[in-house]
């Protein structure tokens, strides 16, 4: 697994994820992501474009970096999933709880400005 990060305007960190998120990947995900809210990182896009599986580890470490995101304010979106990610989330109820983009610029959007003392 691989991941790559890009700051956007107003804050928003886009994570983008390639590989497998399993039971061997996913400590590093949650540990970088993890350093991410720690810094105060609290709007991130996950692009899952280049993930072809999920396991349940790695469904509940996106359900857990997005309740400590959301507990201080910010959100954790996800964007571009691949087929299979898209069917496996939506079989598992994820698509009723996480907000879903085409692209990470889009994703971006989604967020509103921040206010100017933020």
């Amino acid at each position: 697994m691989r991941v790559a990060e890009e700051r956007l305007a107003d804050g928003v960190l886009c994570v983008t994820v390639e590989g497998r998120l399993d039971a061997v990947t996913v400590p590093g995900f949650e540990q970088n992501l993890q350093r991410r809210l720690a810094e105060g990182q609290y709007r991130i896009i996950v692009d899952l474009g280049a993930v072809n599986y999920i396991s349940s580890s790695g469904l509940r470490a996106l359900l857990t970096i997005r309740r400590q995101a959301r507990s201080r304010g910010g959100e954790v979106l996800l964007c571009r999933l691949h087929p299979r990610v898209h069917e496996i989330l939506e079989m598992v109820g994820f698509l009723s709880v996480f907000s879903v983009y085409a692209t990470c610029q889009e994703a971006a959007s989604a967020f509103p400005p921040l206010s100017p003392a933020a």
